[in-house]
């Protein structure tokens, strides 16, 4: 079954069960637990191609079975980019999700230009070959929190054509259209004709 399993970089249960659903028939999907891992990935590259690729590489090299992983930023335009790679870790390095929206809104207080873009790299990594996938959604940031849903920056992250902000969304009406969603949907294309 070594050929039809592979292995998914993260601890968050939600993502396994989101990869699961989305994988074609026959496939099988290990969480990093399930697959015997129990090592923290590393995530010092200064890209997001670069943490995808270190965190799926560093796992299959522990496994020897197909690996994939995936990092996600947050760049906005008047910040030259910021904080792209560094989003999780913005405001420190406890990963406070209400600590960096507020140092987000903080910093961008009085900016006029307040254009952003989510982008999301999904790396998969196997014996002899690699792969990358990118999704990205533009959108702006807002100028205070809305809505209650979603994590990380949702709360002031508005998607063009959206009134919303994804923390006002359902989830459904999120993945239809966010930066993981546009990923996934290229791997599992992709996958669905190996």
């Amino acid at each position: 079954m070594e050929g039809r399993t592979l292995v998914l970089c993260t601890a968050n249960a939600g993502k396994v069960t989101e990869m699961r659903a989305m994988m074609p028939a026959g496939w099988q999907v290990l969480s990093l637990a399930e697959a015997g891992i129990r090592e923290e990935l590393p995530e010092t590259g200064s890209t997001l191609e670069e943490n995808a690729l270190q965190k799926a590489r560093t796992a299959h090299a522990l496994c020897g079975l197909p690996c994939i992983a995936d990092d996600t930023g947050l760049e906005v335009d008047a910040l030259g980019g910021a904080p792209g790679v560094y989003s999780a870790r913005y405001a420190g390095p406890e990963r406070d999700d209400r600590a960096n929206v507020r140092k987000l809104l903080d910093v961008l207080s009085g900016s006029v230009d307040r254009r952003a873009h989510f982008r999301t790299v999904i790396a998969w990594v196997e014996a002899g070959a690699e792969h990358l996938f990118e999704g990205r959604v533009d959108g702006s940031i807002t100028t205070e929190e809305n809505g209650a849903g979603g994590f990380g920056y949702d709360p002031v992250f508005r998607p063009e054509g959206s009134e919303l902000t994804f923390a006002e969304m359902e989830r459904g009406e999120k993945n239809a259209i966010s930066h993981r969603g546009r990923a996934m949907a290229r791997f599992a294309e992709w996958m669905k004709g190996r």
